[in-house]
């Protein structure tokens, strides 16, 4: 299943999100199959979550069931069952292989209000230039200093046709970024501090970031959808 998160309900967590996906599930009368044990889990494995804070119109999800049900019904249950904002977009049958697998790369946007974007294009370039560039990130085990260069596959200051959040006369810089699946991973912020790094590019205000598309990458360096292979032709989709 692929799901948004959008406006406000980008500041649900992860697990906020799990919880409230399980509520769904219920309310929707899904008949989900839960795991073996003691404590047992209904089966719901999330593919690379968006971090907290950011907008998504591509993530993704499996869910094991005890019954064939048709993709599009569950997509508009689920959908309904779920707050506005948290939006359930495209449901298809697993035909075989791991979700995981099939996602290699994301692509963001990343709006930075009150950047000039000729400033941002000077960034990217030294950037782009550079061999390679080490920022830090405090993750659970620890500080740790890693490269956010190598990861990023393309990075492009594009200019905007006009301003996103729609103030007269308030430049707006938008990057957009292609970047690789690794560990640890590179996220939309250690490029932004890569930015601030080879180029001292300082946003004043909070960026805003969503992700656009993730999924497998191909010769051209475009991201094709990881539910492809799994379709029959017909195009289930939502919003």
């Amino acid at each position: 299943m692929r799901y948004a998160k959008r406006g406000p309900l980008r500041f649900t967590s992860h697990r906020d999100f799990a919880r409230a996906f399980e509520r769904a599930l219920r309310r929707a009368g899904v008949p989900v199959a839960f795991s073996q044990g003691f404590t047992p889990h209904p089966k719901i494995s999330y593919a690379s979550a968006a971090p907290t804070g950011v907008a998504s119109e591509a993530e993704y999800l499996e869910i094991g069931l005890r019954e064939q049900v048709d993709p599009a019904q569950l997509r508009a249950a689920l959908d309904a069952a779920l707050s506005p904002g948290l939006d359930v977009l495209d449901a298809v049958v697993a035909t075989g292989g791991s979700l995981a697998d099939r996602i290699e790369a994301s692509h963001w946007r990343i709006e930075l209000p009150e950047v000039d974007p000729r400033v941002l294009a000077t960034a990217v370039s030294a950037f782009t230039a550079a061999d390679e560039v080490l920022v830090e990130r405090m993750t659970k085990q620890g500080r740790r200093t890693f490269d956010a260069r190598s990861a990023v596959i393309s990075i492009d200051a594009v200019a905007p046709t006009e301003t996103p959040s729609g103030a007269v006369g308030v430049p707006c810089a938008i990057l957009e970024l292609v970047v690789r699946q690794v560990t640890p991973s590179v996220r939309p912020d250690d490029v932004l501090s890569g930015l601030r790094v080879v180029a001292a590019l300082e946003p004043p205000v909070p960026p805003r970031v969503i992700r656009l598309a993730q999924g497998t990458l191909t010769a051209q360096g475009a991201i094709a959808d990881p539910l492809e292979a799994d379709r029959d032709g017909a195009t289930i989709g939502g919003h």
